[in-house]
């Protein structure tokens, strides 16, 4: 397997609150915490990935509390993405702007429609998106499939999000999940509206489904395809979704796409780095052997 040097993996998880890891994660015994997190990231290639609070946390503030936690002890390895959950109500909203007013390291901002019941262009998220416009970092945007079966995938359908891309031209929006499995919905809107970027997580089905092998496979075309769709590779960013998907086989579905080697290197890491205010690489590649 090709492996990724210095990638830049923009959306994975770790919390407490992970929900029977056992069961979802690509691996039984997988070392969910923030030593093994980091020890998988250097076997892949990984040199730095984007944290995402999760969903899961009794609040959003305390999920907050607990990734910014995670972030600072990664020693720069890792960069923080807070959430907020509009259905809460205002006030609740307003909690976590002033939360992120006073966090600096603050990278960007995930919403969750369809594991919470909203659409992307509800009015209730427009101070979320005045102050990711003001503050300059990205809102990264759940689309498609919802990991669970009490999710509503209604809500997450990638079509509202080029109502926002128009309205707040200002604000840079990730299609989380290329939409999946609306992926040609999402590449038209990431095609139309140059402030709106896809990212590559979340595709794969369990390492448990029969057909795995041959999944993978389909999936990879599919990214293929949609890059062909929108002609260029300047908008797509390389992501996992750990601890549902192993680093190295999410890593795959773009070392082996057939793209000219600087369209990988940027869907791997340059375009992450640009989009995000992201350092050089530290340094040597961590990778292991090819």
């Amino acid at each position: 397997m090709t492996a990724a040097r210095n990638a830049v993996d923009t959306h994975t998880h770790l919390s407490r609150w992970w929900r029977d890891i056992q069961e979802t994660g690509y691996r039984r015994d997988i070392d969910y915490t923030l030593e093994g997190m980091l020890r998988e990231m250097d076997a892949a290639g990984i040199d730095h990935s984007m944290l995402i609070q999760v969903n899961d946390a009794p609040s959003p503030p305390e999920g907050h509390a607990e990734a910014r936690s995670l972030v600072a002890e990664s020693k720069g390895r890792l960069s923080l993405i807070s959430s907020a959950n509009p259905t809460l109500g205002a006030s609740a909203v307003e909690e976590m702007v002033a939360l992120w007013d006073g966090t600096p390291e603050l990278k960007g901002i995930k919403l969750f429609p369809g594991y919470n019941p909203f659409y992307p262009d509800d009015p209730r998220l427009d101070p979320i998106y005045e102050y990711a416009a003001q503050r300059g970092v990205p809102v990264l945007i759940h689309t498609g499939d919802t990991m669970d079966n009490w999710g509503h995938v209604k809500y997450s359908r990638p079509l509202p999000i080029d109502d926002i891309a128009v309205r707040f031209r200002d604000v840079r929006f990730v299609v989380c999940h290329l939409g999946n499995p609306w992926i040609d919905e999402a590449m038209e809107i990431i095609y139309k509206n140059p402030n709106v970027y896809g990212d590559t997580s979340g595709l794969l089905a369990h390492p448990s489904y029969p057909l795995f092998d041959r999944h993978v496979d389909l999936v990879r075309r599919r990214i293929q395809d949609a890059i062909s769709m929108t002609g260029t590779a300047e908008r797509v960013l390389y992501g996992s979704d750990w601890p549902l998907i192993d680093f190295r086989v999410a890593t795959s579905l773009v070392t082996r796409l057939d793209l000219p080697e600087r369209d990988r290197e940027a869907i791997l890491g340059g375009n992450a780095r640009r989009l995000f205010g992201l350092p050089p690489p530290h340094g040597a590649s961590r990778a292991g052997p090819s």
